[in-house]
């Protein structure tokens, strides 16, 4: 007995985004080569997301990114089984669950793609949260390698010359740090032409993601989360460059042809903190049955945050404010203020906040951003409860109600 498969749906084909593809066997390719960095006589080093990755491309040192894997372990719902692991093991169930689900994949070379290739050597920057701290601690005792901590002071309400001062010269340690364990000198020259690709890489990444104040949008902020990897994985490369500048062109044809990323987009949202790795789609379908899009979020746009505060001319020399003055070192009340200009810049008329109980940081000021955001520009505010990655944390009858009842409050 044969079985005839579903015909395809046109219009969804249609608003498949063909550089998917691509981006897919990007880093496929830049896996492999990670995995096989011993064998062609390369380092490589984990690194933190919000980390300077600028001087291990400059070294040819390869990044990997824990926190990558574990998106990537969300998003292959393997995220549950290894958080009881590493609970198993001793680790409270309320810490960060890229954290949980990295300590127990590597006792078993588990997650997705089998587990990440060994570090050389671990590279901490605290500007995302101080769990990073202990976690990369632990891992540096596990694998016996050498761990460079870069401390970056909180910004709440700006930043000191004396803060300044201070990265800079952690900087130069962090430099140091490299050339002792890479086995040969630091090239300034080379490290600038990293740092203008790295700069260039940002200004694509945000002219894809300011395709969608184009109404209706070409893509969603469920797009962005994909498409993210490279500028996190690869930024200073010209990879980067190439794909986003792909990317863009696709965007921009898709504007000009009226391919929206939902079908009939009447109502357009923002949403902060991390994805629901584990629920992207099944949110993604939710959302656009009420017609409505993520048109922006603060997470993807990140990445290029630091921007205002690079010097492309100084790169080096201004790494230190650009590393320090991002959006989860900041304080609640600037926090707000880029919710608000964003709200503005995409057209936003709803605000969907993920009270992400694995990232503390990132949710802690969420109840304070939803009432300044209500107070300045009347948005209906919807905060649903769930972990990034760990699906036990999740209740999809409670989140459906939820989404129900806020599109509801939309249309009203």
């Amino acid at each position: 007995m044969t079985h005839s498969k579903k015909p395809l749906d046109p219009e969804k084909e249609k608003r498949k985004i063909k550089s998917v593809r691509r981006m897919k066997e990007i880093m496929t390719h830049y896996y492999i080569d990670a995995k096989t960095a011993a064998e062609n006589g390369k380092k490589v080093a984990w690194i933190t997301s919000g980390g300077p990755v600028e001087p291990l491309i400059a070294m040819d040192v390869i990044p990997v990114y824990p926190e990558n894997h574990g998106a990537m372990i969300g998003a292959s719902k393997m995220g549950a089984d290894l958080c009881e692991k590493a609970e198993a093991m001793g680790y409270s169930g309320d810490l960060c669950t890229y954290a949980l689900a990295d300590i127990a994949c590597s006792t078993v070379d588990g997650g997705p793609i089998g587990g990440l290739p060994k570090p050389d050597m671990l590279i901490c920057c605290n500007n995302i949260c101080g769990t990073v701290l202990k976690w990369y601690e632990v891992q540096a005792r596990y694998y016996n390698v050498p761990l460079f901590i870069l401390d970056t002071p909180f910004s709440h309400t700006g930043f000191s010359t004396e803060a300044r001062q201070y990265v800079r010269r952690q900087l130069d340690e962090y430099l140091a740090f490299l050339e002792t364990h890479c086995g040969k000198k630091f090239d300034p020259d080379r490290l600038a032409e990293v740092g203008r690709l790295s700069m260039a890489g940002q200004r694509l990444w945000q002219a894809v993601l300011d395709t969608t104040m184009n109404r209706p949008a070409p893509m969603s902020a469920f797009d962005a989360f994909f498409h993210l990897a490279l500028i996190v994985t690869l930024r200073g490369t010209q990879t980067v460059i190439d794909y986003y500048s792909q990317l863009l062109e696709e965007m921009k044809t898709r504007v000009a042809e009226g391919i929206s990323a939902v079908a009939n987009e009447k109502y357009r949202l923002l949403w902060d903190n991390l994805p629901v790795w584990y629920r992207t789609k099944w949110l993604s379908e939710k959302f656009a049955g009420h017609n409505a899009c993520l048109v922006a979020d603060t997470y993807t746009s990140a990445w290029c945050g630091s921007l205002a505060y690079m010097d492309e001319t100084d790169f080096l020399g201004s790494m230190a404010e650009g590393y320090s003055r991002i959006y989860l070192n900041i304080g609640t009340d600037q926090m707000a203020d880029m919710v608000l200009d964003m709200v503005d810049k995409y057209s936003a008329n709803g605000l969907v906040m993920h009270s992400n109980r694995s990232c503390k940081p990132y949710s802690l000021g969420q109840y304070d951003i939803a009432r300044i955001v209500q107070e300045k520009r009347g948005l209906p505010t919807l905060i649903i409860e769930a972990n990034m990655t760990d699906a036990r944390s999740f209740s999809e009858s409670q989140i459906d109600t939820r989404i129900d009842a806020f599109m509801e409050v939309m249309t009203d």
